[in-house]
């Protein structure tokens, strides 16, 4: 079964949300829509609707994180779903049970949704084609795969800022693409919503072969790549992922790839600064772009809440209209 076959029901909604690949338009655009419906939220003094009453949402992080997971308890919790966070470290998985067994065994205890990350490509895949029919899951990270919800809560971002017409904005993405899941989620959301220029800027060694085949400029010199861009994406260096050496060092990638305000002048004066987050400062940019008035990384966080939501409330959505109609 293909991505966008497994991710889309018969009807055309949403059932899975694995990766931006495969989805169209249409789809990219009600999340957004719906996102921006719950970015209110936030702001009331109660903050909760009662979408998910009654649901269950297992958060299976097999990888650390922070902001994701912090971000889908939350806006589970706001949709007003029981959460259940799976400390992996502690769970059986380590005693060698498989996977499927304890997927097999968290189905059994009547869950609806999965928020699945893990450091294999794939799993999220996997496990959406094992799971029970009425059981929805949602790739939080895979690999140097997909990073789904990131690119779609930097869609947000970006709309937020510069409005709905992505066709007359310049996007720059900045850094390690090879190794990043979030990139490659960008760049097909970024093209899906007819961006007009999207470009990456790396060094060689950190650029995968073939990326023009996706719908992007290559640039090497930061400065030249950022010529008069609305947006650019800075990204984390993933050392974690990296097998040997591709960078001389921190410091000589800090001179030629770090987000400075003088290296930041070649763009547009209202040039959007974003990061996915967590920043390394000093590497990948100055503290002084990292705060300054052009950067909207705290807004990125915030939006993530209202964009998980979003996407939980679509595939769920979708299960109970399926339900009622048996």
């Amino acid at each position: 079964m293909s991505v966008s076959n497994l991710q889309i029901r018969k009807d055309g909604r949403l059932r899975h949300f694995l990766s931006t690949e495969g989805l169209n338009r249409g789809l990219l655009t009600e999340i957004l829509d719906t996102a921006e419906s719950f970015a209110g939220v936030t702001e009331q003094s109660v903050k909760k609707v009662p979408l998910l009453r009654g649901k269950t949402i297992v958060n299976l992080f097999f990888e650390a994180s922070t902001r994701t997971r912090t971000t889908f308890e939350l806006a589970a919790k706001r949709l007003s779903a029981d959460v259940l966070n799976i400390n992996i470290g502690a769970s059986a998985t380590v005693k060698g049970e498989t996977l499927l067994d304890t997927l097999r065994n968290l189905q059994a205890m009547h869950v609806d949704m999965f928020v699945v990350r893990h450091a294999d490509s794939g799993t999220a895949h996997f496990i959406a084609r094992h799971v029970l029919p009425h059981v929805s899951v949602i790739n939080a990270g895979d690999g140097r795969h997909a990073h789904p919800t990131q690119a779609m809560l930097d869609m947000f971002t970006i709309r937020r800022e510069k409005g709905a017409d992505f066709g007359r904005l310049s996007v720059a993405i900045v850094g390690d693409i090879a190794n990043s899941r979030v990139a490659r989620s960008q760049i097909h959301a970024l093209n899906l919503l007819n961006t007009g220029d999207v470009r990456i800027i790396a060094p060689r060694t950190l650029i995968p072969s073939h990326i023009e085949s996706l719908g992007v400029r290559v640039f090497h010199d930061l400065r030249e790549g950022l010529r008069d861009a609305d947006v650019v994406i800075m990204l984390r260096l993933q050392r974690e992922r990296m097998k040997g050496t591709v960078i001389p060092s921190e410091h000589e990638y800090y001179q030629l790839y770090g987000l400075t305000e003088e290296k930041l002048s070649m763009a547009r004066p209202d040039i959007t600064v974003m990061h996915p987050g967590p920043i390394n400062r000093g590497v990948e940019m100055d503290s002084q772009v990292a705060d300054g008035p052009r950067s909207v990384i705290l807004q990125q966080v915030t939006y993530g809440i209202a964009v998980r939501m979003a996407v939980m409330s679509m595939a769920m959505q979708q299960k109970h209209s399926q339900d009622g109609d048996a």
